[in-house]
């Protein structure tokens, strides 16, 4: 990575849309656009991953030196990606600090979880080297959307300690409305979900997509309500914002009729 996050620059915040694992193998679109944001980001000190795939009961975080690479996906997807391997360190100090700016939310210090999908398949990618140290953070799936926003800024003092917080999800997730062909054009109410999602962070409104269920059928659609868990890691990068940050937004399309790979950068520098 030619650039470095300087110490005493604000770090960017970042939200992946991370769609299938099969993405880091035949969608050079996408993948060329998640190299983009991680030159434009620059080598930070550490990342704070916040991922679709690890929601829990209460609140998490990796604690350990070598976490695992996870491979939670069925085995009907090529065998080579069982064979990737991430091997980022991870950061017991950052878990701790992670712990200390939450206080007096009890965080619990994880030793059993690692780097799911939803985070190694977009960091292999930005971060090839896997030189830079990583935790995540889960997510309380009994708490409401505003609640994983107000996480957000809870978290945002990292930024001004060369933390990347990351986000990793989709805010288009309907596996059972996906048709497997890249040409597919989006469902209609794919489109005006993800479409509306975007207008939102354009316009720094993200209050309005707090209240899910009132959002009506192209929300239901696009975000049932039993895989919300794909929507919140979005909440807490909007959370870290800085009114001064400048926004892009690359890619921004939906994949397989059903699959948002809306991606966002957010950096003040």
């Amino acid at each position: 990575m030619a650039c470095v996050v300087n110490k005493g620059e604000r770090t960017p915040i970042v939200f992946f849309g991370h769609g299938s694992p099969t993405t880091i193998l035949d969608d050079i679109r996408t993948t060329d656009a998640w190299r983009e944001i991680a030159l434009a980001i620059g080598k930070p000190k550490a990342i704070l991953c916040i991922s679709a795939h690890w929601c829990t009961k209460g609140v998490e975080v990796t604690a350990m030196e070598s976490p695992p690479t996870i491979h939670d996906f069925g085995r009907g997807l090529p065998n080579e990606l069982f064979d990737v391997q991430y091997p980022a360190p991870g950061s017991p100090s950052l878990a701790n600090r992670v712990r200390e700016i939450l206080d007096p939310l009890p965080v619990k210090m994880d030793h059993n979880w690692g780097y799911d999908h939803a985070s190694w398949t977009v960091l292999s990618v930005a971060y090839p080297n896997a030189d830079v140290p990583v935790i995540q953070l889960s997510m309380d799936a009994s708490k409401p959307i505003s609640w994983h926003y107000e996480m957000g800024r809870a978290l945002r003092p990292l930024r001004d300690e060369g933390i990347l917080i990351m986000g990793t999800g989709n805010v288009v997730h309907t596996l059972a409305q996906m048709e497997w062909n890249q040409s597919a054009e989006p469902h209609d109410w794919a489109d005006r979900f993800n479409n509306l999602v975007i207008e939102c962070v354009e316009n720094d409104t993200p209050e309005r997509l707090f209240d899910h269920q009132a959002l009506g059928y192209d929300a239901a659609m696009s975000i049932p309500s039993g895989d919300l868990g794909h929507y919140w890691p979005l909440f807490y990068v909007l959370g870290a914002r800085h009114q001064e940050d400048r926004l892009t937004i690359n890619p921004r399309h939906v994949q397989y009729k059903s699959l948002s790979m809306m991606s966002l950068l957010l950096d003040s520098r």
